[in-house]
């Protein structure tokens, strides 16, 4: 937890803890900041940070557990605060009094993050945190993002269907090099965002962010991930007012980011090695 000292905040970790659960060993990471954005979440986030501890010790010789309350209106901030008195040291938690949106929550995020690595994923227990060890060891030389991408996707057949379609679209649009954009299964080298700044305050932010990456130099690996069935809550992006504003906020990317190219202007510096 974030411990409050004259207004302050302190960052804590989670050195030496321990594997429990069975999690298997893999290559360890030097340090990892497991994040989690939490909208509206308080029946899976719990989960969420408890195999997120079985797996970080595992995959890094020191983690954080980190999760952005970004304004839930239901009991998260309540199950958050338990899990940090659970866990202390270990489990560092920031309470937002209103949603920034969630490109603002990652943003945040990656900014609050301490570690020399990134995982983040979405609170809603619709990916698996402890595939995380299928990621790192997607980490080799020269790779600096390790992307997830579903094998199959567990939603109802719409949302099926308008996911493929933005997808693809989103791919083609920005001429991305990974296959699912829209696969919010992410481990990141901390350093990419002191090159790479991120201004998106909605889910725009994924695009963004992947094309922003690309374009830097920064080296991709993909693995394949398992995606589950929504258990708690609902989806905050499909939903017509939602979908007619990611549309026209897509056409203002794809104008600065490849019709302008305004990130590889003089301001960006490109990673050479």
């Amino acid at each position: 937890m974030l411990s409050r000292d004259e207004g302050s905040e302190r960052p804590v970790s989670c050195a030496g803890s321990r594997v429990v659960l069975g999690v298997a060993s893999v290559m360890k990471l030097p340090s990892l900041t497991i994040f989690y954005p939490c909208y509206n979440d308080g029946g899976t986030i719990a989960t969420m940070i408890i195999r997120g501890i079985q797996v970080g010790g595992a995959v890094a010789e020191d983690f954080e557990i980190l999760i952005i309350n970004d304004g839930s209106q239901d009991d998260s901030a309540l199950v958050l605060e338990e899990m940090a008195r659970l866990y202390p040291g270990c489990v560092r938690v920031l309470h937002e009094p209103r949603p920034s949106g969630y490109g603002g929550v990652l943003r945040k995020g990656f900014a609050w993050s301490t570690k020399e690595w990134i995982f983040y994923t979405d609170g809603d227990a619709q990916y698996d945190p402890r595939e995380l060890t299928l990621l790192v060891e997607g980490v080799t030389e020269g790779i600096d993002v390790v992307n997830g991408y579903k094998i199959k996707r567990r939603d109802p057949l719409l949302r099926i269907w308008i996911g493929l379609a933005y997808q693809y679209f989103v791919k083609l649009a920005f001429g991305l090099v990974i296959r699912d954009v829209d696969c919010d299964f992410r481990l990141m080298r901390r350093s990419i965002f002191d090159v790479v700044p991120l201004e998106s305050r909605s889910g725009t932010i994924t695009f963004e962010m992947i094309k922003k990456i690309q374009d830097a130099g920064f080296g991709f690996a993909e693995v394949p991930v398992h995606h589950y069935y929504r258990q708690y809550g609902v989806s905050q992006f499909f939903n017509v007012r939602r979908v007619a504003r990611t549309l026209v906020d897509l056409v203002r990317w794809w104008w600065r980011l490849v019709v302008r190219k305004e990130h590889l202007r003089p301001r960006a510096t490109v990673r050479m090695s």
